[in-house]
């Protein structure tokens, strides 16, 4: 199985749906490796400790993490599952960006960006990462965030390992839409 298709079956499991395999994310998200590794041949979608550790290093987003031995997984965020991933509050630089497509600008002018079924909203501080995610539904419209009013009337805001910035919601008096 292909580095792509791995990194996508990995997402699902380790974000999403742990019980697809028989997987329980402790509740920081992490999983044993070697637990990990069983249930996913015993699944038919085997994988080496050196084929996970490619998709670990690989991934353009640093979409997963292992702990300093090596011996337990997560997903950095975007989980649709419960966790804490034990993140810390922080102040976001003054602008933040979020891709999305013509279709959600309705929505978002009326509500804002909401985190639906996720633990928040995630935002990347530069266009070109909001660019990439936006693409992947169609034509992308870049969002600019206006994240230091935002810090300044009380908004939490956390920052993944990955650099991916998270909060909570969007009020739509906050996004700059330019079309």
């Amino acid at each position: 199985m292909s580095v792509k298709n791995n990194s996508r079956f990995l997402s699902l499991v380790l974000r999403h749906k742990p019980e697809t395999i028989g997987l329980k994310l402790d509740k920081n998200g992490w999983v044993d490796v070697d637990v990990l590794l069983t249930q996913l041949k015993e699944h038919d979608r085997e994988m080496t400790m050196l084929e996970l550790t490619e998709v670990v290093t690989t991934n353009d987003k640093k979409r997963f993490e292992f702990n300093d031995e090596m011996t337990m997984i997560r997903a950095a965020q975007g989980h649709s599952v419960k966790v804490d991933l034990q993140l810390k509050t922080k102040r976001p630089p003054m602008e933040l960006f979020h891709g999305t497509v013509p279709r959600f600008l309705p929505d978002i002018r009326k509500g804002g960006l909401k985190k639906m079924k996720r633990h928040a909203v995630h935002l990347s501080d530069d266009i070109k990462t909001a660019e990439k995610v936006g693409s992947r539904r169609g034509k992308e419209i870049i969002l600019t965030i206006e994240t230091g009013a935002m810090y300044a009337d009380g908004f939490k805001f956390t920052q993944s390992k990955n650099g991916v910035w998270l909060v909570d919601n969007v009020p739509s008096k906050y996004i700059k839409i330019k079309e």
